[in-house]
């Protein structure tokens, strides 16, 4: 008992350090679980390689990657890659903006925000310079734009892994587009994992704001100890979960009347579905069923936590499988591989 107090006590000061808006969406334990459930969920025809030993631990490891990045303190990196992790879609209406109809493009979906953030001041605190360095508060998050944009650079390295295969790649061409696949499978992972734990699809993310009739918590100690702390007391691992991954399954790929990505559409209501669950999550914290403890009823709430690592595992096999059985034929390169066969070029471009 005393050593889990301990823990959660130094966690939940490590979240005071780190800021208020750089909360990582689960430590890099839970973030390596959803890469396992992930790979757990795919079908026996899915490319083998992935499942090789080390192929399997490089996703896994993977998983923290983008977390990673988040210790360095370049301006430019951060600028970038903070906002990639999140998406409070509350800000989305204060914006005038619907969920439902939003750009698949991220600069195009940028500049409608601005204006409707310009449109609407009211609705948006003002930013703190002193807490604003890399620029980043402007924006609600791009998580979903990031997720459908790995989504199509796995899918074209699937397509150029077919074409070598198909075509005459050499070995080590076989063995490096491999790796690309390696290394897009594991990363994009982190960010379906942020969209599973639901305080990063919502402003409520580092404690309840704004009206709270419910009397939720406004700790800002709450976001790294749902990331973590509590996985951490609760023994929450993958071996426990892996029995209950669920089957990865192909998302629809063809754009529905009137929009113009299908992925991005799954990946918003993915998030949307999330979001749902933030107030659920913010009961069973006040209901003291995340306490973890020891005290009676402190780990019910870890039905709750497991539950949402599985569906990051699920949505992250089924844009994984998804991305391999929709990659189209690579022509370029196959036209390419077709001359070098011939004689006419030494080297695959």
């Amino acid at each position: 008992m005393k050593n889990c107090t301990c823990l959660r006590i130094s966690l939940l000061a490590l979240s005071l350090a780190t800021g208020a808006r750089y909360a990582r969406a689960w430590d890099y334990e839970g973030h390596r679980i959803v890469n396992q459930l992930a790979l757990a969920s795919l079908p026996a025809d899915f490319p083998a390689f992935v499942r090789e030993p080390a192929a399997a631990e490089r996703i896994a490891f993977l998983a923290g990657e983008p977390d990673r990045w988040k210790n360095m303190p370049d301006l430019p990196l951060r600028h970038t890659n903070n906002p990639d992790h999140y998406l409070d879609l509350e800000q989305l209406g204060f914006a005038g903006l619907d969920p439902a109809v939003l750009s698949p493009l991220r600069y195009e979906f940028a500049v409608q925000f601005a204006a409707g953030r310009a449109a609407h001041p009211d609705k948006f605190p003002p930013i703190d310079p002193a807490k604003n360095a890399e620029h980043s508060r402007e924006w609600p998050g791009f998580l979903p734009w990031k997720i459908t944009e790995d989504f199509d650079r796995l899918k074209s390295a699937c397509s150029y892994l077919r074409a070598f295969e198909q075509a005459g790649g050499t070995a080590e061409e076989i063995a490096n587009a491999q790796a690309d696949i390696i290394y897009l499978m594991g990363v994009m992972g982190h960010y379906v994992g942020d969209g599973a734990q639901p305080l990063h699809d919502t402003i409520h993310h580092n404690g309840w704001v704004g009206n709270n009739p419910q009397g939720y918590t406004t700790n800002p100690k709450f976001h790294a100890w749902i990331d973590g702390g509590f996985i951490a007391v609760a023994g929450i691992k993958f071996p426990g979960l892996a029995p209950r991954a669920r089957p990865a399954q192909v998302l629809a790929t063809a754009p529905k009347p009137g929009k113009t990505d299908a992925m991005f559409d799954g990946v918003m209501a993915y998030l949307l579905t999330q979001n749902q669950r933030v107030e659920p999550l913010y009961q069973i914290e006040k209901a003291g069923k995340l306490r973890g403890d020891g005290s009676p009823g402190s780990f019910d709430g870890r039905e709750f936590i497991e539950e949402q690592l599985l569906r990051g595992g699920g949505m992250l096999g089924s844009i994984w499988l998804t991305a391999w059985k929709t990659a189209p034929p690579d022509n370029y390169l196959l036209s390419i591989l077709a001359k070098r066969a011939a004689g006419a070029h030494p080297v695959a471009k």
